[in-house]
């Protein structure tokens, strides 16, 4: 064969081999133009009952409603709050109550983020064997939580309000209880919620003693009264938690819930005593990808309409953060 042809037809194998080899690609994320940082903050929503607690607490309120009545408003997720279903467990039982509940989510398409947990007990008390049923307890809101496919328990550390009384003693409690909702799969949440845990450096610091995965904070934009006219729990507040944003920030870390509280807005829609902007701002800088619940609280303002305004600042607030 000529020389020149053999050449001529290697030359052609050749380059039709190079056109046949896979070009390199530019990974989609070196074409990405925004950061992550940069992206918009768009935190995920959820109904806390306790934003309609006067609704469910009229004489004749069905609680039963709950998922129906969140549905509407525009709610996939909720959050259970067990007094308002006091007077359901004495007539029906407790093991009807959480079946009701679990058929009425699936029946509206709505699911459990988390039980806030109230009157079983005090899990701090200085006695303790008090403590112990106190712990006793909450075990079967644990066990409710799994039926009801929530991640978490919302309980209270109330017991003593002596700092080096409750410094022990909440411990105790917290490990007791989260050592048999770990075996659950369930969490268990410290809110700022009155007395000492609203003060979140103390609580904290209870936190990073019990040492358990499982035991975490439900961080409250709103809850910081450490101490009440003649003691009570609830009531006239004389003393708070000198930083809102600080407290936060302390909490995130190991935040497995948020609760966005509201009671009053200004002309703008913006709550007029937190500034969600920075409290956003903090929730995002935390890296915290869990739900936001609403929780709105007011005699002034209509529920749905609280609850909406609460939703939208959110969302715009969320927007803001950078």
């Amino acid at each position: 064969m000529n020389k020149s042809i053999l050449f001529l037809l290697l030359f052609s194998v050749v380059l039709a081999c190079k056109e046949k080899e896979p070009k390199d690609e530019v990974p989609e994320s070196a074409l990405e133009t925004t950061s992550e940082k940069d992206m918009a903050y768009e935190p995920k929503l959820s109904l806390a009952q306790w934003s309609l607690h006067v609704r469910y607490e009229a004489q004749d309120a069905n609680p039963f409603n709950f998922a129906k009545d969140a549905k509407e408003l525009g709610f996939d997720t909720v959050e259970f709050v067990t007094q308002l279903y006091t007077k359901q467990i004495q007539e029906l039982g407790f093991q009807a109550v959480i079946d009701s509940l679990k058929n009425e989510n699936e029946r509206h398409g709505v699911s459990c983020n988390l039980i806030m947990v109230d009157d079983e007990g005090d899990l701090a008390d200085p006695d303790e064997a008090a403590r112990n049923i106190a712990v006793e307890n909450h075990k079967k809101w644990v066990d409710a939580a799994v039926e009801l496919g929530g991640h978490s328990i919302r309980v209270n550390t109330f017991g003593s309000n002596d700092p080096e009384v409750w410094s022990r003693t909440v411990v105790d409690g917290l490990k007791k209880l989260s050592e048999y909702a770990a075996t659950k799969n369930i969490s268990v949440l410290c809110e700022n919620h009155g007395w000492l845990s609203s003060d979140a450096d103390k609580l904290m610091a209870a936190i990073a003693e019990v040492n358990m995965p499982n035991c975490g904070t439900l961080p409250d934009f709103g809850n910081w009264c450490v101490k009440r006219a003649k003691g009570e729990r609830w009531g006239e507040c004389v003393e708070e938690y000198p930083d809102y944003y600080k407290g936060i920030e302390l909490m995130m870390p190991a935040a497995k819930a948020v609760s966005a509280k509201a009671n009053r807005f200004d002309e703008n829609g913006d709550e007029t005593r937190i500034d969600y902007y920075k409290m956003l701002q903090i929730v995002k800088n935390a890296g915290y990808t869990g739900y936001i619940g609403i929780e709105f609280e007011s005699e002034k303002i209509n529920e749905p309409t609280g609850i909406r305004a609460t939703r939208d600042l959110i969302i715009k607030a969320a927007k803001k953060a950078n």
